[in-house]
């Protein structure tokens, strides 16, 4: 990095990727163990050491650069775990030399200090990762869980629906469930174990939402709520619909459709008078949008999704940021990954949902849909799909 780069950045002030310490402020391995690990949970960043809170370059003697490098290299060695390997570069600003820390963005996240904490960036600063949540959506960004494996505390092979269960069944195998049960003498409840639905006798999410006779009654944040309103302020109070649609996937898959279709307006073109129109928003892309806010969300967040139609654009917006360092211009080009990998198996087999599990359904979206936007609010923890509507 050039010094006039340096100066520049400086001028911006401290942010959640860029933090100033003086020599003093660095002596500490655990205090510095921290800042190394909020940004290697976060997305990486910098520490211009030589530097004080109000951006004015206080430099480092000879001595400084020597303790400090050595410390760097003794803490993310010992004190972060697992280790990782910042990089240093001494820069020389007129006769003052400053140290950059250059932290990467993890790749086997969660990380730790010595303590066992974990921490990420908030703003400028840090903080310690305390809620339950939090540890499990930093072990789902590294591949170490996934929500749609986790157990259901108080569920059994009681709350599945089995008339849906024996339908899907049927379809998926080619024989009906009691004669494979009594063919191979395993239990129902040993079934969904080898179908990965279960672990010993509680269900986990995959199975309650797949197949759950009423999966709300245990997980009650998983329902969509859908309003259609009068204007374009999500404050206002004047709407023409709403409804909470609660069910199984399959379920809450047909409610929205249901919800949209009867909610949308219909366009004649060229047709004649007494023919029904068409949907103002092409029917291909509302199933892509829909089945990708069902698969893709994130379920270590107990929050509904929500539909909103308004006057101006339509909105779907699903629990959770794309994952790790995936990008909205990434799914653009067809490049997905798989969130919650159990659920979206079972999605592809028995009609369950159109679902094809290929990495086309964003790309099927906007072919049908071309002024289609997708946004990834990191801050909120949510990805929006917004279909602008034509003025009537």
């Amino acid at each position: 990095m050039e010094a006039i780069e340096l100066i520049e950045l400086i001028r911006r002030g401290e942010d959640g990727q860029t933090q100033f310490k003086q020599s003093q402020d660095v002596t500490n391995a655990k205090s510095l163990a921290g800042e190394m690990v909020a940004f290697a949970n976060s997305k990486g960043g910098r520490i211009f050491i030589g530097v004080d809170n109000n951006g004015s370059v206080t430099g480092l003697s000879p001595n400084d650069i020597r303790r400090i490098n050595q410390l760097i290299s003794n803490t993310a060695t010992d004190c972060v775990h697992p280790s990782i390997n910042p990089e240093t570069e001494n820069i020389p600003i007129g006769e003052k030399l400053v140290i950059i820390v250059t932290v990467p963005e993890g790749i086997s996240k969660p990380y730790s200090d010595n303590d066992g904490v974990f921490w990420v960036k908030s703003g400028s600063d840090k903080r310690r990762v305390t809620s339950r949540e939090e540890v499990q959506r930093m072990l789902q960004s590294a591949g170490l869980v996934h929500a749609d494996e986790v157990p259901v505390e108080g569920t059994t092979s009681g709350d599945i629906d089995m008339e849906h269960f024996v339908a899907f069944f049927k379809k998926q195998y080619g024989e009906s469930l009691d004669k494979m049960l009594d063919k191979s003498g395993i239990s129902l409840s040993q079934l969904f174990n080898n179908l990965g639905l279960a672990r010993v006798a509680t269900l986990n999410l995959a199975g309650i939402m797949l197949f759950g006779r009423n999966p709300q009654r245990h997980r009650p944040a998983f329902v969509i709520k859908a309003v259609s309103f009068v204007g374009n302020d999500p404050a206002g109070n004047k709407y023409r619909d709403s409804q909470d649609i609660e069910g199984c996937l399959r379920d809450l898959y047909k409610g929205t459709i249901s919800f949209l279709t009867r909610n949308l307006r219909r366009v004649q073109h060229e047709k004649s008078f007494n023919t029904e129109g068409d949907l103002e928003v092409h029917p291909d892309a509302l199933e892509e949008l829909v089945v990708n806010m069902l698969l893709h969300r994130d379920y270590f967040i107990s929050a509904p999704w929500r539909v909103m139609l308004f006057d101006n654009r339509i909105e779907l917006i699903s629990p959770g940021a794309l994952p790790n360092n995936l990008t909205v211009e990434n799914i653009r080009n067809g490049v997905s990954v798989i969130r919650n990998p159990l659920i979206a198996s079972f999605a592809t087999k028995g009609n369950e949902l159109p679902y094809r599990g290929i990495g086309t359904g964003i790309l099927r979206a906007l072919s049908a849909a071309p002024d289609l936007e997708l946004t990834s609010d990191n801050e909120r923890n949510l990805f929006i799909a917004r279909i602008p509507r034509r003025k009537l």
